[in-house]
């Protein structure tokens, strides 16, 4: 293979993986608000690591005009082709990433978010938990509070996950009076199931990154266990392999000084990937006490050793 067709390949390989991360804003975006409550209006952009960081608008531009250059020059036997695909290897208009800005979710108007505000003020925290349902659900019923005691009983914890919240609903919060007035030893986070629907893997990946920074800003001395997105829905269905791409892509946020990304996923499965028995809901996304179990286990030496 020639030099010329290996830059193509790893040009087009790129093209690919970014692409798709300039699509519109989907559902998460603008849209009415519920209740009583306001529409959601999209914040300003926040800062996002540069692992998993996606091309500004300057070099969505800089890139395409590399490629059109090296389209209108190439000489092989895929010339044709690439003239011909031009449209599919170039990067389409750069588009804002809702998934990394600062929007006020309604998750995140009314109570809820007023209580984690005083909670916060109150102080005396060790272990923050955040993200969305799944965290927050913890402590839905009986059977599942009965699994947060097991294993969280003894620590001075606050749970500030709400339900169908996503990146950037938590980037909002811990902005505007959740991650200010305590400094936790230890946070457990995981989030970004919720944008699923509507933003890509590397979107979703870098809102991630910027919910990271923000915990990294309000609460430099806390170590941070950044859970993998759990498996969702059956083997095959294209939310997983969404998922997958998130979690690798995710990886490359683990420094082990501070932040400590852990992937306990495989742990709810069979060797088949379904959902071990009484372990999720029918809906395959959300755990049931016996799910809650299985986390608590994984998670506790970790955890352990982050608040000592």
């Amino acid at each position: 293979m020639t030099k010329r067709l290996i830059l193509l390949v790893l040009l087009s390989a790129f093209v690919t993986s970014v692409a798709s991360a300039q699509a519109p804003p989907g559902p998460g975006g603008p849209g009415p608000g519920r209740g009583n409550f306001a529409p959601v209006v999209i914040g300003p952009p926040a800062p996002v690591p540069p692992a998993v960081a996606l091309p500004t608008a300057a070099e969505v531009t800089q890139m395409n005009e590399a490629m059109l250059k090296f389209i209108g020059s190439d000489k092989s036997a895929a010339a044709p082709l690439l003239k011909r695909y031009e449209h599919v290897v170039l990067l389409p208009p750069f588009r804002v990433n809702t998934a990394a800005t600062y929007t006020q979710t309604v998750q995140r108007m009314g109570p809820r978010h007023e209580g984690f505000v005083e909670r916060a003020r109150q102080g005396d925290i060790d272990l923050l938990l955040h993200g969305d349902s799944i965290t927050d659900w913890w402590v839905q019923n009986d059977e599942n509070k009965a699994m947060f005691d097991k294993y969280f009983a003894n620590i001075k914890t606050a749970n500030f996950a709400v339900a169908g919240d996503t990146t950037q609903g938590v980037l909002w919060g811990l902005h505007n009076g959740e991650g200010q007035g305590f400094q936790p030893k230890a946070v457990m986070l995981m989030i970004g199931t919720n944008n699923a629907g509507g933003s890509t893997a590397p979107e979703i990946a870098a809102g991630i990154g910027a919910v990271i920074l923000e915990l990294r800003s309000n609460f430099p001395d806390a170590k941070i266990l950044l859970l993998a997105i759990f498996p969702r829905g059956l083997p095959g269905d294209a939310v997983r392999d969404k998922i997958a791409l998130v979690n690798k892509l995710i990886a490359r946020l683990d420094d082990q000084k501070h932040v400590f990304v852990m992937d306990i996923g495989s742990k709810f499965l069979d060797d088949k990937g379904v959902f071990l028995p009484d372990s999720f809901r029918p809906d395959n996304l959300h755990p049931v006490a016996k799910g809650y179990d299985i986390w608590g286990q994984a998670v506790q030496a970790r955890l352990a050793e982050f608040l000592k």
